[in-house]
């Protein structure tokens, strides 16, 4: 592709230095008929100034025949012009086309590369995608078990407290039986005392009353 791109210069020079030398050619041609044109009219005005009808009548024959040649070669040199333009718009055309064909060329390697890229870009993005759909249900997953979690916290919690409020009860319980077991057992020291003081009492009375007897 870029040896076709560099070819268009070189084949542009070569039609430029073809086209000077036609240029060069046909400049020759135009003077020579140009010259032939002089030619013929100096003989016709040689050939009047010398009053000679002979000489007139050759110059003028001159003339006519120089003047055919310098028409021909005026006419040769009009289509050989005509040739060469269109010759040149057909190089010309060629060498546009061609340019045209690399430029095309290039554009759809271009474009080739591009869409490459742009396959490679879509094939990362599904990737992208595909992991962050992977990624949004493990946050989601993990966001559930933090719900759960933070709802076993709660009711650990709830528990907790009704634990603690439990064992506050219990707690309150034992030391109301702690102090109920110590009245009771005061009574019971009091109601041993007030036995004995009523045993010995009766011991005595027994006693003295045998003594009587």
């Amino acid at each position: 592709m870029s040896s076709s791109v560099a070819g268009a210069p070189q084949a542009s020079s070569v039609t430029s230095a073809s086209r000077s030398s036609r240029r060069r050619q046909r400049s020759t041609r135009l003077s020579v008929a140009t010259a032939l044109l002089v030619l013929s009219a100096l003989l016709v005005l040689g050939a009047v100034a010398s009053g000679s009808a002979l000489l007139v009548t050759v110059a003028a024959l001159g003339a006519v025949v120089l003047g055919a040649a310098a028409t021909r070669m005026t006419h040769a040199e009009l289509l050989a012009s005509r040739r060469d333009a269109n010759r040149d718009r057909a190089e010309q055309a060629q060498a546009y086309r061609r340019l045209a064909e690399a430029r095309a060329d290039e554009h759809a390697a271009r474009v080739a590369e591009l869409t490459g890229r742009l396959g490679e870009r879509e094939v990362a993005l599904g990737d992208l995608q595909t992991e962050l759909v992977k990624t949004q249900r493990t946050a989601a997953e993990s966001a559930r078990q933090v719900e759960v979690a933070h709802r076993r916290n709660v009711d650990l919690e709830k528990e907790g407290r009704l634990v603690s409020r439990s064992l506050e009860s219990a707690e309150e319980r034992a030391a109301d039986a702690i102090v109920r077991v110590a009245e009771l057992e005061a009574e019971i020291d009091v109601l041993r005392a007030e036995l004995e003081t009523v045993t010995v009492a009766w011991r005595s009375a027994e006693a003295g009353a045998r003594r009587r007897a």
